[in-house]
């Protein structure tokens, strides 16, 4: 706030131009950051899939995946997300997944894949049970596919 001395009554207050001209430029200003970051989005999706869809699931990521099932067992759970990936990295974008089709492993591709065919070979024959789920919607569309395994009994 300014202070009374800084107050001239014979200075004429800014023109409404000029208050519009301030509103229209913080407005400008507030579309460039948001454009900026949705480039840096767009840079890190593409970097993810990139990643995701050449490369091998490495060992640190089996790691990972190991402390996440050993932490959840610390905690007393029977099931920890183990990983997750942009639903449009599915063939059909995730589709399958959210409709609960039996053939949704069909629609992985890259590291998803990857992992799912860990868990049929290393996995499933030790009692592990594997779900893929949609655990967001941003916009109301399917966002990010996530993998839960499971090491509960099975019910009696």
């Amino acid at each position: 706030m300014h202070d009374k001395k800084d107050l001239d009554p014979n200075v004429a207050p800014p023109s409404a131009k000029d208050l519009r001209m301030q509103v229209l430029q913080r407005e400008m200003e507030e579309m460039e950051k948001e454009r900026k970051l949705k480039a840096l989005d767009e840079k890190k999706h593409a970097d993810f899939a990139g990643d995701f869809l050449e490369k091998h699931v490495s060992e640190e990521e089996i790691a990972v995946v190991r402390r996440l099932v050993a932490n959840a067992v610390k905690d007393g759970k029977f099931e920890a997300m183990v990983y997750s990936f942009p639903s449009d990295l599915c063939t059909d974008s995730g589709r399958a997944i959210n409709s609960g089709d039996k053939d949704w492993p069909q629609t992985l591709q890259g590291k998803a894949k990857e992992f799912f065919e860990r868990y049929q070979t290393f996995g499933k024959p030790q009692g592990y049970k594997m779900k893929a789920m949609i655990i967001n919607f941003p916009g109301g569309v399917p966002g990010d596919v996530g993998f839960f395994l499971n090491w509960a009994p099975d019910d009696a």
